[in-house]
């Protein structure tokens, strides 16, 4: 790999950790805060298989954001996934999913379980984005 590469692979994976590290701290030192076990759950399952390199992670209060983007913080023209608790269910949570690029919305969905074919989908496609 070159520098670039590298350096690259060094913010994503930052970014990782960062996110792991503030959800860690909403579920151990806040009440009301356990829709998070289940995307930290996904979270380090995506790392496990290697996405961290692929994919930088952010939040914007409580919602996870997934892109492609290389320095922090999402222009217009910037694709993203953003996945947001809307629900308690009586045997966990709800969350919606979003594909989008600015204001423009590709995809939404609302899935129990975030490792959903649907969201792994919208994984795939985004990784084949161009990581800028």
């Amino acid at each position: 790999m070159d520098k670039r590469t590298d350096e690259i692979i060094i913010r994503f994976e930052n970014s990782w950790n960062n996110t792991e590290a503030f959800y860690r701290n909403l579920l151990e030192k806040h009440t009301g805060f356990n829709f998070v076990a289940p995307i930290l759950e996904f979270i380090q399952e995506l790392k496990n298989s290697g996405e961290s390199k692929n994919f930088r992670l952010g939040t914007s209060m409580h919602t996870l954001i997934i892109s492609r983007s290389v320095e922090h913080g999402l222009r217009e023209d910037q694709k993203e996934i953003r996945i947001e608790k809307v629900n308690n269910l009586p045997d966990g949570f709800e969350y919606e999913v979003i594909m989008r690029q600015g204001k423009n919305v590709f995809r939404v969905y609302r899935v129990h379980n975030l490792n959903d074919e649907k969201v792994l989908n919208l994984l795939a496609t985004l990784k084949e984005t161009l990581i800028d």
